[in-house]
C-alpha cells in the first residue's frame, strides 16, 4: 500500500523517473486519495462520444477512431451532432451495473480525439448540448455516482482533432480534417485550462483526470506545470494520470498501461518501467473501445476475472472498458459478463480489495496478493497437483483454501514452497490457497 513516509518526497522522485528543477510534492488529500484509489482496485472505463453514432462503421479498429480512419472532413464530421439522441440513456442503470460489478469508480470521456464535448461547456460549440439531446449527461453521471456511492474520474484527451489551434499538426487528424495551418498552440493551451477547470469547478469532487492524446505531439511543449499546477489547486485531492506512455512525469498521481500489465509492452505502447506510485491496467470488454457494431469479440467473464487476478498480483487497478450504443444502451453481453464478474467479486473480492501485490510475481500459473499475514495464491491456469513457488516465508501458520477452510499441505524447502492441489477443483476459473504467516 503507498504509505505516507519521511522520505516520501526522495520516493515520488524516484518514482517519477526523473528529478526536474520543479519538484511536485503531493498534498495530504493527495496522499489519501492515492490509498484509497490502490484499495478500489476495479473500475469501469467508458469510451463514448459522437463516434459512437456511425459506431466504427463496422470495421476494426475504427470506432473512436473513425474521423481519423474515413478521412471524414471536420464540417461533414459536425453533422453527427445532428443525429446524436441517446434516448435511452440512464445513468442510475448504468451506475448500478458497476456497482454490481464490484466497480468503485468510473472513467468517462468527457472528450475525445474528435474534439467533442460530452459536457456543459462555454468554450465550444461542439458538444452534447448542440445535440438534439441537449442535455449534460456528465452532470447526470456524476449525480448518480454520488448517490450510489461511485467516485468519478474524468477522461480528456490532450489531442483534439476538431480545436483550430491543435497546431502544428500532429500524427493524426490532419489536413483532411479543413483545420487551417495557422493555429495558435498558447490558446489552444488555455482551451483545454479552461475546460478542464469547468470540470474541476461545475460537477463537485472529482477522483482525477485520466489524460491520453499527448503522444500524438510527444515532443511538443505542453505546459504539463501549468495544467497539472491547475488542477491540483482547484482539488488537491484529484488524482492525475497520463496515457504518455512514458515513465510518469512530475505531476502525475498515479501510471497507467493500455491493455498491458505493468511493466509489459506486448502491444507496444508502454514504457516498461514500473514506477512506485499507484498503478492502473486499461483494457476494454471486447475488441474496440467505442461501440462497433460488429466487435463481437467479447472476452468472457473467466478471461476478465484473470484479468483483475493478475492486475492486483501486480499491485494494479483493472480499468474495464464499455462502448455504449448510440441509444445510451450498455452493450447488452457486456451487462450479462458484468453481472457475472460481480458474482465472483462478492464472493471472493476480499483476496482483491484492499490487497497489495503478493510476494511472488505473476505467472503462468497465476498470481498472489497480500493482505497482512495473509498471502493469498491465485492459481489461475494450472492442471498439476503441484505446485512449486520460490521460496518467500520461512514458516507458514496455516494453509487451506478460501472456499471452505479445508486444509492445504505445504511443503517448505530451502529451494522454495510446494503446494499440494491433489485434492482441489483444478476445473475452478481460481483456486485460491491462502497462507497465513507470523504477524
Amino acid at each position: 500500500m503507498y504509505k505516507l513516509k519521511k522520505n516520501v518526497i526522495l520516493i515520488l522522485l524516484s518514482g517519477f523517473g526523473m528529478i526536474q528543477a520543479q519538484e511536485y510534492v503531493p498534498s495530504k488529500e493527495n496522499i489519501e486519495a492515492r490509498e484509497w484509489f490502490e484499495q478500489a482496485r476495479f473500475g469501469m472505463f467508458i469510451h463514448w462520444g459522437l463516434y459512437s453514432v456511425l459506431a466504427g462503421g463496422g470495421r476494426k479498429g475504427y470506432a473512436e477512431w473513425i474521423q481519423n480512419r474515413d478521412f471524414i472532413p471536420g464540417k461533414d464530421y459536425k453533422k453527427l451532432t445532428n443525429f446524436f439522441y441517446p434516448r435511452d440513456f440512464d445513468p442510475v442503470e448504468w451506475v448500478r451495473i458497476a456497482k454490481d460489478a464490484g466497480m468503485k469508480y468510473i472513467t468517462f470521456t468527457t472528450k475525445h480525439h474528435e474534439g467533442f464535448s460530452m459536457f456543459d461547456t462555454k468554450y465550444s460549440d461542439f458538444g452534447v448540448m448542440q445535440t438534439p439531446y441537449g442535455k449534460d449527461v456528465l452532470k447526470m453521471l456524476k449525480d448518480e455516482c454520488d448517490k450510489q456511492g461511485i467516485k468519478l474520474f474524468v477522461y480528456y484527451s490532450l489531442l483534439d482533432w476538431h480545436h483550430p489551434d491543435y497546431y502544428p499538426w500532429g500524427r493524426s487528424g490532419r489536413e483532411f480534417t479543413g483545420r487551417t495551418p495557422d493555429g495558435d498552440w498558447d490558446n489552444y493551451i488555455k482551451f483545454m485550462n479552461d475546460q478542464l477547470t469547468e470540470l474541476l469547478t461545475g460537477y463537485g469532487e472529482i477522483g482525477g483526470v485520466w489524460f491520453d492524446g499527448m503522444w500524438d505531439k510527444k515532443d511538443a511543449d505542453w505546459h504539463l506545470e501549468d495544467i497539472y499546477g491547475n488542477i491540483h489547486k482547484l482539488q488537491p485531492q484529484a488524482l492525475i494520470g497520463n496515457n504518455h506512455h512514458q515513465k510518469p512525469l512530475p505531476g502525475e498521481d498515479f501510471q497507467m498501461f493500455e491493455r498491458d500489465l505493468p511493466g509489459e509492452n506486448t502491444f507496444g505502447h508502454n514504457t516498461t518501467h514500473v514506477s512506485r506510485l499507484p498503478l492502473e491496467t486499461c483494457e476494454t470488454m471486447n475488441r474496440e473501445w467505442g461501440y462497433n457494431f460488429r466487435d463481437n469479440d467479447f472476452k468472457t467473464p473467466e478471461e476478465i476475472i484473470d484479468l483483475i487476478v493478475r492486475a492486483a498480483g501486480n499491485n494494479a487497478n483493472l480499468l474495464l472498458n464499455t462502448g455504449p450504443m448510440p441509444d445510451g444502451n450498455l452493450i447488452p453481453e457486456n451487462v450479462a459478463t458484468l453481472k457475472k464478474v460481480g458474482s465472483w467479486m462478492r464472493k471472493y473480492g476480499e483476496t482483491i480489495y484492499g490487497s497489495a501485490g503478493g510476494p511472488v510475481k505473476p505467472d503462468t500459473w497465476g498470481a498472489t496478493t497480500q493482505k497482512d499475514n495473509r498471502i493469498f495464491v491465485h492459481v489461475l491456469n494450472y492442471d498439476k497437483e503441484l505446485l512449486a513457488l520460490p521460496p518467500f516465508v520461512k514458516k507458514i501458520k496455516k494453509s487451506y483454501l478460501f472456499d471452505n477452510g479445508e486444509k492445504i499441505d505445504v511443503d517448505i524447502r530451502k529451494e522454495g514452497i510446494i503446494l499440494n492441489l491433489k485434492n482441489t477443483d483444478s476445473g475452478k476459473i481460481d483456486r485460491i490457497v491462502v497462507l497465513e504467516t507470523e504477524k
